[in-house]
């Protein structure tokens, strides 16, 4: 199982001390060439985006969040905290479940 990180360049350094590989976009063009590239490693299992690169190419990413089983996409603030506009773990446990907790 392989982890690949596609962020800022500060995210991608971050990961990189850890040992996670990982490439730098700035723009939605470099946003999806990396993504098209760990897409096509059948080796990467775990895609790790900041969120404001996967708002970069939203489309394509929730296509892959909502209609491929694998690699799993996991969205994380960059070191800018997270996104103000987006919803918490709980709004989105609410919205899967239709159920309030």
């Amino acid at each position: 199982m392989k982890y690949s990180i596609i962020g800022d360049e500060d995210t991608v350094l971050g990961f990189g001390i850890v040992g996670v590989s990982g490439k730098v976009a700035v723009n939605a063009d470099e946003a999806k060439r990396a993504f098209d590239e760990l897409i096509a490693d059948k080796e990467t299992s775990i895609i790790i985006m900041t969120e404001q690169v996967a708002d970069m190419i939203r489309s394509i990413v929730d296509r892959y969040l909502f209609t491929e089983s694998f690699p799993l996409i996991v969205e994380i603030p960059d070191r800018h905290g997270p996104n103000p506009d987006r919803p918490g773990i709980r709004e989105l446990v609410n919205a899967a479940i239709g159920i309030k907790i």
